[in-house]
């Protein structure tokens, strides 16, 4: 006799690709006419813009570029001059074989800006970026079932808590906005170059939809009236909400990637700032589902076929933020540090004994004014380490998110820090056991001298695997022995067998 099982879909999103490329492009800027040749270059920033991001037959690709910002001391003594450029960037990953079209989270971050003076009138600018591409596809987990159980057959039922990626999308929005200096700041005269890195304070999935809010925070360098370089730090809130195509459980999650898709900073006659920009957010939610699984099959008395296979499923296992902290000495004999910032990178994974060894690399950019009263720049590289208790089926995912970063000068040296939250999640690909088939022979023919009741040790063997050895039942022994939960190993058990 073959038992009917019954098929259930469950749909969620499996990973396709998930990879980092590192990328460098180099552009010659030609300072216009009315800007003075250059002394020297004293420094470059850069902000990284997402414009698209494609899903083809055999391959995902981004496209974006980075806005850049070169500040040099012209040749004539006079007042530092910037000058600012677009230079683009593609990319593109290979798809597996046969993945079907699904959806792509993309993450930017801008890893180095050099510039340097080819002739008085040109600057060769390198910039480099990295960027954490994502294809997510559906994946249908089929889950088997017997329609119905005869009597006489034992199955070990096992129920499954697992967190499934199960929904990709994003929402685009824009800030235009006022931006007000207080009276006891320098007024602006001039910008310089300004950056921007989005941050995620709340985030919270209600059934249909995704709400979350935080605050754009825009970081401006600018010349005061007086003459000196300046540096001011905004905070814009935002709140938004997105519409998701089903609908969740009070346990799910979302996980939220921002991106600015477009930044445009004026200043009026009267030195007022307006910020316009475009931010995407692309998020996923996880929700937990409760997997019922028929993990074996057995009669006491029949003899009993099964088949298995085994449930391969993307578990998400962990998501959790941690903020690293990170300083560094910079050499310069400084009397007031002008400007600070940290470009971080995606982090180095080494697998250990007992788990992941990250290595988290970044930049300090120091802008100062020296003892002699004149404009400098410095740099440093920084290395950070966090180590984390991982299985070997286990990924992991860290992202840095960009924060501001402060300095203080002092002793021949400017001391550079920074507080980098890092969003961490761990997956894996679960491998359960499931029967999927039983077919149920003839009754087997029992000793007649085997006695209907056995003593015997536990041991370490579930109660399931003693019934089963024993040819009981699990609920004949807990009968027996009076059990509410598993016996422990030094347990004696009563046994009764057919």
């Amino acid at each position: 006799m073959e038992l009917n099982f019954e098929k259930t879909i469950l749909s969620c999103l499996d990973t396709a690709v998930q990879e980092i490329q590192n990328s460098e492009q180099t552009q010659e800027i030609k300072l216009p006419d009315g800007m003075p040749d250059i002394g020297h270059i004293l420094s470059a920033w850069g902000q990284v813009i997402l414009r698209s991001k494609e899903w083809r037959n055999d391959s995902i690709a981004f496209s974006g570029g980075i806005m850049v910002w070169v500040l040099y001391a012209p040749e004539d003594g006079g007042p530092e001059r910037c000058i600012d450029a677009w230079i683009p960037f593609q990319m593109k990953w290979d798809l597996p074989a046969g993945t079907p079209e699904g959806d792509i989270r993309i993450q930017c971050l801008p890893r180095f800006v050099d510039a340097r003076s080819v002739s008085a009138r040109k600057i060769m600018v390198r910039a480099g970026v990295a960027v954490m591409a994502t294809a997510l596809a559906s994946r249908s987990v089929e889950i088997y079932a017997p329609e119905e159980i005869p009597q006489g057959v034992e199955l070990l039922r096992s129920v499954y808590p697992v967190r499934l990626p199960m929904e990709v999308g994003e929402k685009s929005f824009l800030q235009d906005e006022d931006l007000t200096l207080p009276d006891s700041a320098p007024q602006p005269e001039q910008l310089i170059y300004y950056q921007l890195n989005p941050r995620i304070t709340d985030k919270k999935v209600l059934s249909n939809k995704v709400v979350f809010r935080g605050n754009t925070n825009l970081h401006v360098l600018y010349r005061s009236e007086e003459g000196q370089l300046h540096s001011w730090d905004y905070e814009v809130p935002f709140s938004q909400y997105a519409d998701l195509n089903g609908e969740h459980g009070s346990d799910a999650l979302a996980d939220i990637l921002l991106s600015p898709t477009s930044l445009e900073l004026e200043m009026d006659d009267e030195s007022h700032l307006r910020l316009k920009c475009g931010i995407v957010a692309q998020y996923l939610i996880t929700d937990k589902q409760m997997l019922e699984l028929i993990e074996d099959a057995y009669s006491p008395g029949r003899e009993v076929d099964i088949q298995t296979e085994t449930l391969e499923i993307p578990a998400v296992l962990e998501n959790r933020r941690e903020n690293i902290y990170g300083e560094q000495s910079i050499s310069g004999e400084a009397n007031v540090a002008a400007d600070v910032n940290f470009l971080p990178d995606f982090p180095r994974q080494h697998r250990t004994e007992n788990g992941v060894e990250m290595e988290l690399p970044g930049t300090f950019q120091v802008l100062y004014y020296g003892e002699d009263g004149g404009l400098h720049s410095g740099a440093a590289h920084w290395e950070g380490r966090q180590s984390l208790n991982a299985d070997m089926n286990c990924q992991i995912t860290a992202v840095p998110i960009p924060v501001q970063a402060q300095a203080s000068a002092g002793n021949g040296s400017i001391l550079a820090k920074t507080e980098l939250p890092l969003e961490i999640t761990t997956a894996a690909h679960q491998g359960i056991s499931m029967v999927t088939g039983v077919e149920v022979g003839e009754a087997r023919q029992l000793d007649p001298g085997r006695p209907s009741l056995i003593l015997r040790r536990a041991g370490d063997k579930r109660l399931w695997d003693i019934a089963k050895d024993s040819g009981s039942t699990m609920d004949a022994i807990r009968k027996a022995n009076n059990l509410q939960e598993e016996p422990s190993p030094n347990q004696m058990l009563l046994i009764p067998v057919s």
